[in-house]
């Protein structure tokens, strides 16, 4: 009977919902307690002006970086901005929507033109890249909330071995290949479900994306921004355009006096030293050298076009459906003995098994071809280090590393020249005695 009364109840609701929902209480809530009975009031859309206001921030953000990076030379106005960028960016709007993010949606919206992306999504990706077009990584130096909060732990950085730094720098554009495929597939956007701050930034979250947080935190104090350098997928898009921007930050304001004082202030290992041209009987082992890399590229593609193709079932997994599959067929099968959540709600909809296993084998295999496309990609990132480390060339100065450096404004109060600049000096000797023997060298 209190099954039927139940049945009853709900079926007169339904009946009369239009026309008390606009009377206030479906029921009169009972007073039999002092306990206060919780109201369900549903979320309000945000309003999209806060969007477009999030956008007009970014711009000007953006432009009071790249001024302070190559005009005004300031570290401390980069610096002050970046706390601001991060309270902003960060901590209030919780680090979403973010450029780094933003470029599952880009993705997602070039393959499947269902998915409307809004225009601030797309703002949001494309202003930073336009940016760094020409006046480099000004985007790093102090807008970006995650490049800021590591900023802000970097107060005793070690040097990176040379090698390690290669060897770790080539996972961002691995990572990026592989968050482009989960997103353009539908399987996930796994740059916003592993981002290591947004849980920090929102003070809630998952524990273990709390305890990752923290640890790259931790970690910060001693590497240089470790998740930008080694992680951020957006970060190798940056690196690839700041090759190729029309302005940079330059370390020196005029003459490089070659002291070396800016690559022991680096904390990212983005300053290049000068290279002198080869010795002409070292010139033929070096084109044997490029001439090897050049070869070992297309084998390299080929080989994780064949690896990323075999990976097509641990990739699929990513897929909720996919794990739905195998999880049904395992209870199907005997190799498990209790229904997880997921597994008993598809049993609740009645759907056929039938389906979900064709769906399952339909998504695998276009893993297959995804993976491939994975594949390729990362032996084309690993071919192109390897032929861009066979290159040698002149630099008679200290230079930034326009892929790597970050335009944080750390060394310029350590070059003697900006010393002169700011008028702190007379000259450069005042700052380092040999400095001027060493120009005169050079």
């Amino acid at each position: 009977m209190r099954n039927v009364r139940r049945i009853a109840v709900i079926m007169v609701l339904g009946w009369a919902l239009p026309s008390l929902v606009s009377a206030g209480d479906l029921i009169p809530t009972p007073e039999f307690a002092d306990h206060a009975i919780p109201v369900s009031i549903p979320p309000v859309p945000e309003d999209m002006s806060w969007e477009w206001i999030n956008v007009l921030l970014l711009i000007g953000a953006l432009g009071l970086a790249s001024y302070f990076a190559l005009v005004n030379r300031s570290r401390r106005s980069l610096f002050l901005l970046a706390i601001a960028s991060l309270i902003w960016f960060g901590f209030v709007r919780d680090g979403c929507v973010c450029p780094i993010g933003a470029t599952q949606n880009v993705a997602y919206a070039l393959t499947d033109s269902g998915y409307a992306i809004p225009a601030t999504v797309v703002l949001l990706f494309a202003l930073p890249l336009v940016f760094t077009l020409f006046f480099g990584r000004t985007f790093c130096a102090a807008v970006c909330p995650l490049g800021a909060i590591q900023e802000v732990v970097a107060v005793r950085s070690v040097r990176v071995p040379t090698w390690v730094d290669h060897a770790l720098g080539m996972i961002p554009y691995v990572y990026l290949g592989a968050a482009v495929i989960f997103a353009v597939s539908g399987t996930a956007f796994v740059i916003c479900r592993y981002d290591p701050f947004v849980a920090i930034f929102r003070m809630s979250g998952d524990v273990n994306m709390l305890v990752f947080g923290a640890c790259l935190l931790f970690l910060g104090l001693f590497v240089g921004r470790p998740y930008c350098r080694y992680l951020c997928p957006y970060g190798a898009i940056l690196g690839v355009l700041s090759k190729v921007s029309k302005w940079h930050a330059k370390i020196a304001p005029e003459n490089c006096i070659q002291c070396r004082l800016c690559e022991d202030a680096c904390p990212y290992g983005a300053i290049q030293e000068p290279a002198l041209p080869l010795a002409p009987q070292a010139k033929p082992a070096a084109r044997r050298r490029l001439a090897g890399m050049l070869l070992l590229a297309p084998v390299l593609i080929a080989v994780g076009i064949g690896l990323g193709m075999s990976l097509a079932v641990p990739l699929s997994r990513m897929d909720p459906d996919v794990r739905l599959a195998e999880q049904i067929r395992w209870e199907e099968t005997g190799q498990v003995t209790e229904m997880t959540d997921a597994s008993e709600a598809f049993r609740g909809t009645g759907q056929p098994v039938s389906e979900l296993y064709e769906m399952a084998v339909q998504r695998r295999a276009r893993f297959r071809t995804l993976g491939g496309w994975l594949g390729a990609w990362t032996g084309l990132v690993i071919g192109l280090k390897l032929v861009t480390l066979s290159i040698r060339r002149k630099r008679t100065d200290y230079l930034p590393d326009r892929s790597r450096c970050v335009s944080c404004g750390r060394c310029y109060r350590y070059c003697p020249g900006e010393q002169v600049r700011l008028g702190l000096i007379r000259d450069v000797s005042e700052m380092v005695p040999e400095a001027k023997d060493a120009r005169l060298t050079a």
